[in-house]
């Protein structure tokens, strides 16, 4: 599937989107924290805190911050590996996946709102 798309668009669908989320009730996260939560709930499990570190290019301490607000937000939630007590697993909730839903349906209401730029 191919969106095509001039810049300009691209940038205020962005920005439609950016104040749905601000003026919204859900959480409020980071574009950080945002990737993070995208990664672990668009690509395969399993999910540890260090390969989450490795695919994004940032430190585990990073990834445990964010894991702690989103954790708090119970978007997701992590557990030992018990196969590997070295790993933490994060692993998906029902309410991380209602949150990330909406967040699809939003960015999809938005983009069919978008005029045209011309």
């Amino acid at each position: 599937m191919s969106i095509s798309m001039r810049p300009s668009q691209a940038l205020r669908l962005w920005q439609q989107v950016l104040l749905s989320q601000v003026r919204d009730d859900a959480p409020d996260l980071t574009m950080r924290q945002t990737a993070i939560l995208l990664t672990i709930y668009l690509d395969p499990p399993p999910h540890t805190v260090r390969g989450l570190a490795a695919r994004l290019n940032v430190t585990k301490p990073v990834i445990t911050r964010a894991l702690d607000t989103m954790g708090a937000l119970k978007l997701v939630s992590r557990h030992r590996d018990e196969l590997d007590k070295r790993n933490v697993l994060i692993r998906r909730t029902v309410e991380g996946a209602l949150f990330v839903e909406r967040f699809g349906d939003g960015i999809v209401a938005k983009a069919h709102g978008l005029p045209s730029d011309r």
